[in-house]
């Protein structure tokens, strides 16, 4: 697993005081990024129906 990292960068070693030259690459996770409406109107269509199955389908039976 070492080799998939970049071989001209040095290993992060907590117990050196000095902080890398340069700055770790940007993360884009799912919290951080944002919504188009599509996805926020596809998220609550599916929303709709989970809860018409856990609850209407009962009540109708």
């Amino acid at each position: 697993m070492a080799d998939d990292h970049d071989a001209d960068r040095p290993a992060y070693d907590p117990g050196v005081p000095t902080p890398p030259e340069r700055e770790p690459p940007l993360r884009s996770t799912a919290p951080q990024t944002g919504f188009t409406m599509r996805q926020v109107g596809f998220g609550a269509l599916v929303t709709l129906v989970g809860l018409v199955v856990i609850f209407g389908l009962p009540l109708l039976l």
